[in-house]
């Protein structure tokens, strides 16, 4: 009787892990396509505050959680605005959300707050990268996309440490955890 508790237990957590998992991707599509979102350039760039709730969904969730809310979110942000990005946002968000940890008690870490910076280099190199895929201009690829990921990634991790300190305040992640 008791493994099929635990399992229970197991199942539970999962399906609530997948349930914050969908709801952290709804709301990072939103706040990246649609809330304080302001095109940049003739690429079909465009600067948001989205990547602040994936900085949030990795210090929350289990990475692989993590990793689909930031995939899912992005992804489906560009699909309703700059679709040629769409595959190089879905493989960018997943790797920005690495550097950060959910395994301390607050949000705001300074394990977490280094995790930010390291984000705007994941970012600004990788879309580099792509935009040198999908465009072919080498000089000025680098400085675009490092100049917007600077603005994107600094205005994402204010909002970041906001939201974070914020929801430490409430004790989020305990109250999460005691509903896991």
């Amino acid at each position: 009787m008791k493994a099929t508790t635990n399992t229970k237990v197991t199942q539970s957590a999962k399906m609530r892990y997948i349930t914050l998992t969908g709801l952290m991707a709804a709301m990072i599509a939103l706040m990246t396509a649609y809330i304080c979102h302001i095109p940049t350039g003739v690429n079909g760039g465009y600067i948001h505050f989205g990547d602040s709730l994936i900085y949030l969904a990795a210090t929350l969730l289990p990475t692989p959680y993590a990793l689909a809310a930031a995939a899912i979110g992005g992804g489906l942000a560009d699909l309703m605005t700059a679709p040629i990005w769409a595959p190089a946002t879905i493989i960018i968000k997943m790797l920005i959300t690495i550097p950060f940890t959910n395994k301390s008690a607050k949000i705001i870490t300074p394990r977490n707050i280094i995790a930010t910076v390291i984000a705007y280099f994941i970012s600004g190199i990788s879309y580099f990268f792509a935009e040198y895929i999908i465009f072919g201009a080498f000089s000025t690829a680098l400085l675009a996309s490092m100049s917007g990921s600077l603005i994107q990634s600094g205005g994402s991790a204010v909002c970041f440490i906001i939201f974070g300190i914020a929801l430490d305040k409430v004790h989020i992640k305990n109250r999460l955890n005691n509903l896991l």
